[in-house]
């Protein structure tokens, strides 16, 4: 597994450059447990999105970068135990970059569809750090952020949209 995650990694020559003066960037995680295999008619509606939904983010202004393996994506990386589990990895330049991805484009549409191809969450989803600008976050490090977010709640060392920390603070 180790060798397929490190082989998701673009390098950082392919990394969006940081604005003049942003010194961090947000990274983020997000995690889903699908209600049938990816292969399976009834997550259609998700997987035949993924390229679409992929191209919005990568032309969104204020994306930096996002984990995919050589087909594009990240849905074959299984960093859980439980296969069912799918890993989503990104960094922005700012908050607000992510939240207008998020929130205010296409995306949101599959926000809205969600509980059609994933089980509803029984612990946090999803956390926010923030990273040197030009480094990359390893998925061994998110899948940590993630848990420290679930154990302690909201910290400058993994925060929510609804507690953010500052970049000062982290």
């Amino acid at each position: 597994m180790a060798a397929m995650m490190s082989q998701a990694f673009k390098t950082l020559a392919s990394v969006r450059p940081s604005l003049p003066g942003m010194d961090m960037h947000l990274a983020q995680i997000n995690i889903a447990t699908l209600r049938a295999p990816l292969e399976h008619p009834s997550i259609a509606g998700f997987t035949g999105r993924l390229d679409e939904i992929n191209a919005l983010a990568d032309a969104a202004p204020g994306f930096v970068w996002r984990l995919q393996t050589e087909d594009g994506d990240a849905t074959s990386l299984r960093p859980y135990e439980d296969d069912r589990v799918i890993v989503n990895l990104t960094v922005w330049q700012s908050l607000d970059a992510l939240k207008d991805f998020v929130y205010r484009s296409d995306h949101v549409q599959l926000i809205r569809q969600r509980a059609d191809w994933f089980h509803r969450p029984t612990a946090a989803s999803y956390a926010l750090w923030w990273v040197p600008a030009g480094s990359l976050p390893s998925v061994d490090e998110a899948v940590q952020r993630l848990e420290l977010l679930r154990s302690i709640g909201p910290s400058p060392r993994a925060f929510s949209f609804a507690k953010v920390f500052e970049p000062e603070t982290a």
